[in-house]
């Protein structure tokens, strides 16, 4: 809630999924707070992630072990509150018995030394012995552990080639990101924060105890006053240190793009695949809005955060290659559905090369003045551990502010147990018998218990007003217009649902249509 002499508290700059976490929890303590981001929430890398919640499996070759604990924990708790939007997900790892790999990792080099003869190699052995941890060092209370599977009796087999045999089975979660950052922004304007989009902060400097801030949107230039500054420009981060706040900062962000492929449905189970290449990567093939399949990432530099990030045609070859090496199906580029990509921001480090950078955050704060909070890298597992660590070095400037409460509050339409979304899924078809499975399930992985708020009264689908197709109606698109900060057709069916996935142009025409005659 904006002050009458328009100043506030806490001003965050980037609505990703690290400023929208700044921004709830720093509502919720009491604080008043605004957002700006310049263009649609999470329309940059906060909606180019693989969508997982996982401590990082690979991270342990780098003895990552800190990072990977924090995200193992971090997972349970993050599932709780928002089960709508995530949900368990298991992942089969196949051992391919042909593979060698040339990557360089710590694990690697220290198992080349002792054992020379396994050079190239991670025998299952190994693979075990991290997933042995991996179920162990978080704290795992709902997931279940890891299992062994025979893929010539195991339904996850059939999609495999039949030279691979054996595989283990581990758990972590799917999250849709996108929504993840819209659900924080909606909750910290609920608790009094001021959201805006398609608003950019075009300059900030200290004037007295106060930061002076401002910002430009399609209605012109106005100035606020914060008492703290957060820069959580994701891979702007640099540059609004350089150029908006023009400051100096010794931490700088590495520019690492991942790219995905969308294809038609690969396999018939809802279990993910995580697969191993011979350059040291890995892959996920992961099943994506039910008809299809998700195969991702890859880790390219990528020089400026002002070139959007695309799926280039070598990133596309390099992960049809890659799949093909374990599934047993032709898969051709004329297949793909759609192509993402996101830039990740990661903390430089120093690292030789993009696939070793730390997945890990670093938050600096500068006190020559009005504070200023800059953030540097992170992932989308631990961002409410960021959150906290933020408001814990802003502490001392906000005494008033109440103490650490995120891990046991869900988010909009996360009001109910994990196991509980096939039920609440039933009860709303009863409740609108017009919905039909797919349209129910659709509405609850989206809105949870408000998709009853989003429909009303509603006691037929033509109550809801223009029908747009794939269950797509007006009264949705009012809601996200509403309650979730969309302004255009690609706000809507990109970020906020994938429905463009299952629209035809002309029926995405429509959309962006509406949105035109509502602004």
């Amino acid at each position: 809630m904006v002050e009458p002499d328009n100043t506030v508290d806490l001003f965050v700059i980037g609505g990703g999924v690290n400023g929208t976490g700044i921004a709830r929890d720093a509502a919720g303590r009491g604080l008043s707070v605004m957002l700006a981001e310049k263009g649609d929430l999470a329309s940059a890398t906060s909606s180019g992630s693989t969508k997982l919640f996982h401590g990082g499996l690979r991270y342990l070759e780098y003895f990552k072990f800190r990072l990977v604990r924090e995200g193992l924990t971090e997972r349970e708790v993050l599932l709780r509150a928002m089960p709508h939007i995530s949900w368990p997900m298991r992942f089969v790892l196949p051992l391919h018995p042909e593979m060698r790999f040339e990557g360089d990792t710590p694990t690697s080099r220290l198992l080349t030394w002792v054992m020379p003869w396994m050079r190239g190699k991670r025998p299952a052995w190994l693979i075990r012995l991290g997933l042995f941890l991996y179920d162990h060092m978080g704290g795992r209370e709902i997931l279940p552990g890891t299992r062994a599977l025979d893929l010539g009796h195991d339904p996850a087999g059939a999609a495999l080639k039949p030279e691979m045999q054996r595989a283990y089975e581990y758990s972590d979660c799917w999250v849709d990101d996108a929504r993840l950052v819209v659900l924080n922004a909606r909750d910290a304007a609920t608790r009094g924060a001021t959201v805006l989009v398609q608003t950019e902060v075009t300059f900030a400097k200290r004037v007295g105890d106060l930061w002076q801030i401002t910002l430009r949107d399609g209605a012109g230039v106005r100035k606020v006053k914060a008492r703290a500054l957060v820069n959580a420009g994701g891979p702007w981060v640099s540059r609004i240190v350089d150029e908006v706040i023009q400051t100096d900062s010794r931490e700088n962000v590495t520019l690492v793009r991942g790219s995905h492929i969308i294809l038609p449905r690969l396999f018939d189970h809802d279990r993910a695949y995580f697969l191993q290449g011979s350059d040291g990567r890995i892959i996920f093939a992961i099943p994506y809005e039910d008809d299809f399949t998700l195969i991702g990432t890859t880790d390219e530099t990528h020089d400026t955060p002002n070139t959007p990030p695309v799926c280039t045609d070598e990133e596309r070859d390099y992960l049809i290659a890659f799949a093909a090496q374990y599934f047993d199906v032709s898969i051709r580029t004329e297949d793909i559905a759609w192509t993402y990509s996101g830039v990740r921001p990661l903390y430089d480090d120093g690292a030789s090369s993009a696939t070793a950078a730390t997945r890990d955050y670093v938050l600096t704060l500068d006190q020559t003045g009005a504070p200023l909070l800059n953030v540097f890298g992170g992932k989308i597992t631990t961002y409410r551990r960021l959150a906290e660590a933020a408001l814990a070095k802003l502490a001392l400037f906000f005494p008033e502010a109440k103490g650490n409460w995120t891990a046991a509050v869900p988010l909009p339409g996360g009001d109910f147990a994990v196991s509980e979304k096939p039920a609440l899924t039933a009860r709303l078809m009863q409740n609108y018998p017009f919905l039909s499975e797919y349209w129910a399930a659709r509405l609850m992985r989206t809105y949870g218990t408000d998709a009853r708020l989003l429909l009303g009264d509603a006691k037929a689908s033509s109550d809801l007003g223009q029908d747009f197709g794939a269950t797509l109606s007006e009264a949705e698109l009012r809601w996200m217009k509403t309650q979730e900060f969309a302004t255009c057709g690609e706000d809507a069916l990109w970020r906020r649902t994938k429905l463009g996935l299952r629209l035809d142009a002309q029926q995405r025409a429509a959309v962006e249509n509406w949105f035109s005659e509502q602004n």
